[in-house]
């Protein structure tokens, strides 16, 4: 551990001494989330929720209005209260270990804006940044000596920079689930909504975007249909006409999990896809996982093998 992780790990260790209300908020939070992937998971949802691009289109921030970028952080706060069941606070957004703490989430890092009445209360800081692909998310103790004076009409405080240090971590610059639209190349992208039909548009989809965990969010803002659904699976969706070129589409069944997972690929998480071409298993790929199916051993194919028609994923079942 180096000399800057040692300090912070101090500082941390006697923020919880020194605050015992501090620490069972803490505690609370890590036993209902460990890993933080449901709190991320509900920033993600956030951020699409406000985005709206099953009507508007919209993946990226910018595109929102200054109204809707406001409404983020009473979205995060209600939403996390959904996912967690937090209990109302009587002062406070919520009551946590038996403790008021209010809610304040910002898209930049420290630009928190804490209400002069959370003065003395703890306050639960979220930050999360969709062109970065990370988030954060700590408890602070609402300090006069450690906030900034309020200059807006409201009389706002923010997090003098040099107390962030004061900040117990929840969660420290975790990835957030990739928004894909606003991470792909920008020619991709554009081949991706330049069909008018939804069907064709996410066809290119799942075609340009291979190897990469898409959200149901995504597909639903690229199809701009409410049988978006419809639109990824077999029968005339993206699912069978991509086969003839080899594309197999693999959803969050187990029986699709555990052949992205043999073929070394991100495992789809709940409501997402992954595309990828295959191929069968030939001399020269013998050190590249393989998966079997319809009796054939097949790899994820390369630039130099030429397309085939790709094999029929295992049944939903099981």
């Amino acid at each position: 551990m180096d000399v800057h992780a040692a300090l912070n790990t101090a500082l941390t260790e006697q923020l919880k001494r020194d605050d015992a209300e501090l620490q069972a908020v803490h505690a609370a939070l890590m036993g209902m989330d460990p890993s933080g992937e449901r709190f991320a998971g509900v920033l993600r949802d956030t951020i699409d929720q406000l985005l709206n691009g099953e009507d508007t289109g919209r993946y990226d921030w910018k595109d929102l209005y200054k109204t809707e970028r406001t409404h983020a952080g009473t979205l995060v706060e209600i939403n996390l209260q959904r996912k967690f069941e937090f209990a109302d606070g009587d002062l406070m957004d919520y009551r946590i270990a038996g403790a008021e703490v209010d809610c304040k989430y910002s898209q930049r890092f420290g630009g928190w804006m804490i209400p002069p009445e959370a003065r003395g209360h703890l306050c639960l800081l979220v930050w999360a940044d969709d062109y970065k692909s990370h988030w954060s998310a700590g408890l602070f103790r609402v300090r006069d000596e450690w906030l900034n004076r309020g200059t807006n009409r409201d009389a706002k405080l923010t997090v003098k920079a040099e107390h962030r240090n004061k900040i117990l971590w929840l969660w420290r610059d975790r990835e957030l689930p990739e928004n894909v639209l606003l991470h792909m190349d920008p020619a991709d992208r554009q081949a991706v909504f330049e069909p008018a039909s939804g069907q064709q548009r996410l066809n290119e989809l799942f075609r340009r975007a291979q190897k990469r965990r898409i959200s149901r969010n995504v597909v639903r803002t690229v199809a701009q249909q409410k049988d978006y659904m419809k639109r990824v699976r077999g029968n005339g969706g993206s699912r069978s006409a991509l086969k003839p070129e080899g594309i197999l589409i693999m959803g969050d069944y187990e029986s699709h999990c555990a052949v992205a997972r043999q073929l070394g690929l991100p495992v789809p998480a709940e409501g997402e896809f992954i595309s990828v071409r295959v191929t069968k298993r030939r001399p020269h790929h013998q050190e590249a996982p393989h998966v079997e199916l319809n009796g054939q051993a097949w790899v994820v194919a390369t630039d130099d093998d030429l397309p085939e028609t790709a094999p029929t994923l295992p049944s939903h079942t099981g």
